[in-house]
């Protein structure tokens, strides 16, 4: 069994390649020296987000990823993270994106996270960003040479 999952909460997630995709993060955590035992994607809608971003963050907004670390410091990466696959594709209708794109992007930043990376001031901004280009390339890159 994998140690990367994808669930649906309210809404599933329609990719081609999923395998190649789920190999494809815990690879991640290997280039960026974090010992992965499991993350799990949940896909939902926007309400269902909304609701998680109330009960569990205090915040009252929507977003398109809620990312929970499950494990203590130090010990091998367990997480769940949470993407409103409804925001997802707002997204990328603003950013002028594809969907797959977009939902790419939204999977290794919450992986990012996991790893260490921040994005709360500028200079954590942009290097996240970086740091998503950089795997989005890298896993296009996988693709067309499958």
């Amino acid at each position: 069994m994998s140690n990367v999952q994808f669930r649906s909460a309210d809404r599933s997630l329609q990719l081609p390649g999923r395998s190649a995709l789920k190999a494809f993060i815990a690879g991640i955590f290997k280039k960026e020296r974090k010992a992965l035992a499991s993350i799990t994607y949940v896909f939902c809608s926007d309400a269902f987000l909304l609701q998680m971003n109330r009960d569990f963050l205090q915040h009252d907004y929507y977003t398109d990823i809620i990312t929970f670390g499950l494990s203590e410091k130090g010990e091998p990466v367990e997480a769940e993270v949470y993407i409103s696959l409804d925001r997802v594709k707002e997204n990328a209708r603003t950013l002028q994106q594809t969907y797959r794109q977009e939902t790419l992007r939204v999977i290794f930043h919450g992986a990012l996270h996991l790893c260490g990376y921040k994005d709360k001031k500028k200079s954590e901004i942009e290097l996240m960003r970086k740091m998503e280009d950089h795997y989005l390339r890298l896993f296009d890159k996988q693709q067309t040479n499958a």
